[in-house]
């Protein structure tokens, strides 16, 4: 996104800007793929700015990728018990507070300020008008930002213990991407923006997404070179001047502009050079263990439109899948975009925790990682089994990326975001401060995406090269232009 976003604006502003990608297809890890009519995808979960009433959406206008289809989900997220109890988080509120008070009707006090809460979060553009809007109208918003400070402080297992009832007391702290220390702002905001419909699904997944922008791209002169990797960055003087690629080329620069993995591109493209020790010590000893490690999807010949569309299904006893102890698995179920099956069908993914360093070693050994793989995807397919018996036998494609995956096409190691020594501010992001944008002691040379932002958001990442060309822009004495 960040560097789609670069040589968008870059090429808006007058600049003669190239991509180069390792890959054959545009937009990193906001890719998808098929096999035999169904569409994996391996990146979205809720797309931010699907309507005009958060500026995100100005934001996907100037980059190609909106106007387009996309489907509103009912729910953000629901979860389910071992015993087939089901929490349906629905955007819609009095439908959610209904549903809430039927599963717990002690809890109705607790209910009623959890949609209070939404309601509020929902009042406000807080996102887009961080990123895009006046001080005039984060002044207007400053009001409802402090009646909801309360809420900055709370995590989502902290408010769960509000609730009497044991199935919500679990299942809340499940909702956002099952991370139970996640603040409760982050999942207020994310309910507010779905309330709207702006936080929705682009239908086709998030290769076709990609492909949006880069059609943008394209359309205004620039030019994507693929299946080129970048073995070195050029420097002379202290100055970024271009990039060597591994077929020994060299393609000289004004600027360079990396969206690669923040690591590599320091201590491998740039050979640490530019690193002091604040720097090294965000490279290293990266935390091994990291969410979305491992994926399992699944092509079924079963209509899954009536299902949820994000789940987390909670185990009755923990479960080991490649290496790590799960209490529950999250899965995202695509019955509601006809587009990524064939009629009839439906997809089902399985997001897994696990280690880099436990697929690295047995990809040394070819017959072992494709066995592990077989493995992780008959035990998850055991766990679906209880879920929806008779599963197993409609199930007509299994697809089990990994880490090595995430190596092998997009260079990274760890995954993104995946710097526990480097400082992370969600607000310090949203705002364009506090970022790792440049490295000391080198001039011409701009990070963008992840490691520039410290999160995973695509909006986020593709504001990153937004704000790097107008920094250009300023720098060069010229006026930032939209066109």
């Amino acid at each position: 996104m960040g560097g789609l976003a670069s040589g968008i604006y870059g090429q808006m502003n007058g600049y003669n800007t190239k991509i180069f990608e390792m890959h054959n297809l545009p937009g990193g890890q906001c890719t998808s793929w098929r096999r035999r009519g169904y569409t994996f995808d391996v990146c979205i979960h809720h797309l931010f700015g699907c309507n005009a009433t958060s500026r995100i959406y100005q934001l996907w206008a100037e980059l190609g990728a909106m106007p387009r289809e996309v489907v509103c989900t009912n729910e953000c997220v629901s979860v389910v018990s071992p015993e087939g109890k089901m929490f349906n988080d629905y955007y819609d509120l009095e439908r959610l507070e209904r549903h809430l008070k039927e599963l717990s009707p002690t809890d109705a006090r607790v209910i009623e300020d959890y949609v209070k809460a939404i309601k509020m979060a929902a009042e406000n553009d807080f996102l887009g008008e961080s990123m895009l809007g006046s001080k005039w109208g984060l002044i207007k918003m400053l009001p409802g930002i402090l009646s909801m400070f309360k809420w900055f402080r709370i995590s989502m297992q902290q408010f769960a213990e509000r609730f009497s009832d044991s199935f919500l007391r679990r299942a809340f702290p499940m909702l956002v991407y099952s991370d139970p220390s996640a603040p409760l702002i982050v999942h207020l905001a994310r309910h507010g923006y779905g309330k709207k419909g702006s936080l929705a699904w682009p239908v086709g997944g998030a290769l076709e997404f990609a492909r949006s922008m880069e059609r943008r791209y394209v359309a205004l002169g620039g030019e994507v070179l693929y299946g080129q990797k970048v073995d070195r960055i050029l420097t002379e003087d202290d100055r970024a001047v271009g990039v060597r690629l591994a077929d020994g080329s060299e393609h000289r620069a004004d600027f360079v502009i990396s969206n690669a993995d923040g690591r590599k591109t320091i201590m491998n493209l740039l050979q640490g050079r530019y690193a002091d020790e604040r720097i090294k010590k965000m490279c290293s000893d990266p935390h091994d263990v990291a969410n979305w490690t491992v994926h399992v999807f699944l092509g079924v010949a079963r209509d899954l439109s009536k299902e949820p569309s994000a789940l987390v299904m909670l185990l009755d006893e923990p479960v080991t899948i490649a290496g790590h102890e799960n209490k529950s698995i999250e899965m995202q179920i695509y019955g509601f975009d006809k587009t990524m099956a064939p009629e009839g069908k439906g997809v089902i993914k399985v997001e897994l925790v696990s280690s880099y360093s436990y697929w690295k070693k047995l990809y040394e050994e070819k017959p072992l990682y494709e066995k592990e793989k077989q493995k992780v995807a008959e035990t998850v397919i055991d766990l679906l089994e209880k879920l929806y018996p008779g599963i197993r036998k409609q199930i007509e494609v299994v697809d089990v990326p990994t880490m090595m995956t995430w190596e092998r096409y997009m260079g990274g190691t760890h995954g993104f975001m995946n710097f526990p020594n480097k400082k992370q501010s969600f607000i310090q992001s949203l705002l364009g401060r506090g970022q790792e944008t440049t490295l000391p002691g080198l001039s011409d040379f701009y990070f963008v995406g992840a490691w520039a932002t410290s999160m995973g958001a695509l909006f986020s990442n593709a504001f990153s090269g937004r704000q790097i060309i107008k920094r250009i822009c300023q720098r060069d004495g010229k006026k930032f232009r939209i066109t």
